[in-house]
């Protein structure tokens, strides 16, 4: 494990998000990762307080299965939603994205779709094995996280999708520092 790695998790251990993990591990869902604004918005509001106004609003889950069907994805929010009625789980599966969701581009692996979520600090994944152990995706590696930086990942240079929003992550949390390029 990192430094950046052991912040993290010093940082997720104190949240709804380690509260969440062994829930996810539990289903058994092939080759998850929880990732996107959980844990994005749990280290900026750590970093820059309550001036930052950025909140879990669902936990982002995503999985690889080439068999799955639809049914997998909700099963997996609906036996998370009642164990925690409190929270929106949005689960994904990165094998089938395109099969249901109309232009969609369907992913090689869990990772590939993580990778292109719209920017870096998002593209964060973390999870817990079957001992307990913390694991950590992080493609673009943990710098923009730390730094409040939003910039967009590779596939999203030029997307408008990714530059709204980060006018909308600015517009809730000023201390972050937007990235065009």
């Amino acid at each position: 494990m990192t430094l950046n790695q052991a912040q993290l998790k010093e940082i997720l251990l104190n949240s709804p998000v380690s509260e969440v993990l062994p829930a996810i591990a539990e289903l058994q869902l092939p080759n998850w990762w929880l990732a996107g604004g959980a844990v994005r918005n749990t280290v900026w509001r750590f970093l820059f307080g309550d001036d930052c106004k950025l909140v879990i609003k669902d936990f982002d889950i995503a999985f690889f299965d080439d068999k799955g069907e639809r049914s997998q994805e909700l099963g997996a929010k609906e036996a998370l939603a009642n164990q925690f009625p409190n929270y929106i789980f949005d689960v994904k599966n990165q094998a089938s994205f395109a099969r249901w969701r109309n232009g969609r581009q369907t992913f090689e692996s869990t990772e590939d779709g993580i990778s292109k979520w719209l920017h870096t600090a998002t593209a964060v994944g973390v999870r817990v094995d079957s001992e307990g152990e913390w694991e950590f995706f992080t493609p673009y590696g943990l710098d923009d996280l730390f730094n409040g930086v939003i910039r967009p990942t590779p596939i999203h240079m030029n997307n408008v999708d990714a530059s709204n929003k980060a006018a909308s992550f600015l517009e809730k949390c000023p201390a972050l520092k937007n990235i065009v390029l």
